[in-house]
């Protein structure tokens, strides 16, 4: 039975895990398979890694990296970065991983992602969407780590990637990424009203009631975060955390 999820979102930048502020000032928090590790003690529903330097650096994905954080990962792995052809979700997958994603090859190549769900599954295909309101108030779907305004509406992205063959929409709020002040609902409502598709939002949790805010709207929604599950405090101390118990239920609109 589909339910909500509570996803951390771990970004990797120089080898390194880092968090950022709207795509900007990457800030080390530690390393990456150590992270791994504590979520796998903290039952976590999924994760995912994100390679932010792959695709504008344009490398291949870490094969080597991947091995090593599927052979340490207990829950569900979504990896993306750098991956360009279906063969190379392939090859993810074939290491464990559940789901691949894409994003600025979704966009300029978007045959990728029925090519991707006819070797691996439509269910392993992601497409993450990154994307920032203009000063006019206009959304629009930027790539390579936010280096890229494409002027596409995410609403219309979203609904031609799932008739792609997308399995999932990861929905990344530039604006609101690492500012830990709320998710952008206007923004998540606009694409949920679009699709049929699972869709996970990105970009703004600081406390639980951001978490709560989105599943009892959306109701079956991938709530994730990465500086709400990595930072404790006003100073922004590094600390893993993740939701247990009653603060789970809470945020689950439980």
């Amino acid at each position: 039975m589909l339910r909500s999820r509570i996803t951390p979102c771990l970004l990797i930048h120089n080898g390194g895990l880092v968090k950022t502020q709207q795509f900007k000032s990457p800030k080390y928090v530690g390393d990456p398979l150590n992270a791994v590790r504590i979520f796998n003690e903290k039952e976590v529903d999924e994760i995912v890694v994100l390679d932010i330097d792959a695709t504008r650096e344009g490398r291949e994905p870490n094969l080597e990296l991947i091995r090593e954080l599927a052979a340490e990962c207990r829950m569900p792995l979504c990896y993306g970065g750098g991956v360009t052809k279906a063969d190379q979700a392939a090859l993810i997958i074939g290491l464990g991983v559940e789901k691949v994603a894409v994003s600025a090859a979704a966009i300029e190549n978007s045959t990728i992602i029925s090519e991707m769900a006819t070797v691996v599954g439509r269910q392993s295909v992601v497409v993450v969407l990154d994307v920032k309101k203009s000063l006019f108030g206009k959304y629009h779907v930027y790539t390579r780590n936010g280096s890229t305004n494409t002027k596409l509406d995410p609403v219309e992205v979203a609904n031609q990637m799932e008739k792609l063959g997308a399995g999932e929409i990861v929905l990344n709020s530039i604006d609101n990424d690492g500012m830990m002040k709320g998710y952008d609902l206007e923004l998540a409502q606009r694409v949920r009203d679009a699709i049929d598709l699972p869709m996970t939002i990105l970009g703004g949790a600081g406390k639980l009631e951001d978490l709560r805010a989105a599943t009892e709207r959306f109701k079956l929604i991938g709530a994730a975060a990465g500086s709400f599950f990595v930072f404790n405090g006003k100073y922004r101390a590094v600390l893993i955390s993740y939701p247990t118990g009653a603060d789970k239920n809470f945020a689950l609109g439980r």
